[in-house]
């Protein structure tokens, strides 16, 4: 009788193998004009989906996001690799790639952004690919993951085009395309998929949504906290888009003079937070003040993804060595950019689990009388 193993650890070990196809392909100089790096890349994903289909050929029926994490969870791997060769831990593997396919992925930005996708991701993955084949809910992992990769292209793919790469664009920069279109799909896949709410009875229910924000202290901290988030967005929008205002050239000289770096992520960034983080905090706001917005379960969750990747690539990118000193966080301000950006990307996780472990102001309102009847029922 052969061992079966779980199906992430199949997955898993699969993904190990994308450091042996970047060698050798970094070793072989057939495949490293562009054209050929964009084709093999294509074979490459192929194969991996065929295997993986191979795999699960005898499971009768195989959720389609199955697929999609453990495909995923390969090009992760590749993302580790480039980010521990460009921090000088290996070599010998993304010459070529660098070369004739990203030249970008070489910038700090890239860097931090790889090692989240090869840490936070490639854990959500296969965290997902195991939930799956035991059959258990995901859906609030996978609305984090979705919110955190769409952010992640959303920011990444303009920043390649409107930035100093953006005259040096390769065929294999398309590769990044369906990894933008994958999470859309995933996430509109799972907020059409039924919330598993707990069981909260209905006087519960009808108890929260009857108090105001003034006597729930824990919300209305979240509300002026996404207030003044949203005034800190607005700040490093106009910032970078080169406002007169004295606060606005005080700030980018003297706290965040990454925003002005060539690569254009920092400032495709704020422009991402400006038209999708700010109206989404503005209906967070909205939301903790109105009873039954049910949306705000689903809604926070990927908001608290994307801010998450986004802040990670972001304080980190301003923090590297490969970022130019000039455009470093200085010294003597230090202190309050990390605060500032800490407080930034904690708000919405925090709002996330408060919104996931205590949903009864957002269920469904209770029709009036409806509590009153089910406590002389029990």
């Amino acid at each position: 009788m052969g061992i079966s193993l779980p199906q992430e650890i199949g997955v898993f070990l699969l993904s190990l193998s994308a450091p042996f196809v970047l060698f050798a392909m970094n070793n072989l100089p057939a495949f490293q004009e562009p054209t050929v790096i964009l084709e093999v890349g294509a074979v490459v994903l192929l194969s991996v989906f065929l295997l993986i289909y191979f795999m699960m050929r005898h499971e009768k029926a195989v959720d389609p996001l199955f697929y999609v994490f453990a495909e995923l969870a390969f090009t992760c791997m590749v993302g580790l690799t480039n980010a521990l060769e460009q921090d000088g831990y290996i070599k010998g593997f993304m010459n070529f790639y660098l070369k004739k396919g990203e030249p970008y992925l070489s910038t700090s930005y890239a860097i931090m952004m790889s090692y989240w996708d090869s840490i936070v991701h490639f854990i959500l993955q296969l965290l997902m690919v195991r939930r799956i084949s035991q059959r258990q809910s995901y859906r609030t992992m996978g609305l984090f993951w979705a919110g955190s990769s769409i952010a992640h292209q959303v920011v990444f793919i303009p920043g390649i085009v409107i930035g100093k790469y953006g005259s040096n664009i390769f065929p294999a920069f398309w590769r990044n395309i369906p990894f933008l279109v994958l999470p859309i799909w995933a996430a509109v896949t799972l907020l059409n998929r039924p919330r598993q709410l707990p069981i909260v009875p209905a006087d519960e229910v009808a108890d929260a949504q009857r108090r105001s924000v003034l006597t729930r202290p824990i919300d209305l901290q979240f509300t002026l906290l996404l207030l003044l988030g949203m005034g800190f967005t607005l700040l490093r929008a106009f910032v970078v888009l080169d406002c007169r205002l004295d606060i606005c050239f005080t700030y980018i000289y003297q706290y965040e003079p990454y925003l002005k770096d060539g690569v254009a992520f920092p400032k495709v960034m704020m422009l991402a937070f400006l038209f999708y983080a700010f109206p989404l905090m503005a209906a967070c706001v909205y939301g903790l003040n109105t009873p039954g917005s049910s949306w705000m379960l689903d809604w926070t969750v990927l908001l608290a993804g994307a801010m998450a990747q986004t802040q990670w690539c972001h304080i980190g990118g301003s923090l590297h060595s490969r970022t130019p000193f000039t455009y470093r966080i200085p010294s003597d301000t230090w202190r309050v950019v990390m605060a500032l950006n800490m407080a930034y990307t904690a708000v919405p996780l925090l709002l996330a689990l408060r919104c996931t472990f205590e949903p009864a102001y957002f269920m469904p309102v209770v029709p009036e009388g409806q509590a009153d009847e089910e406590k002389k029922t029990n």
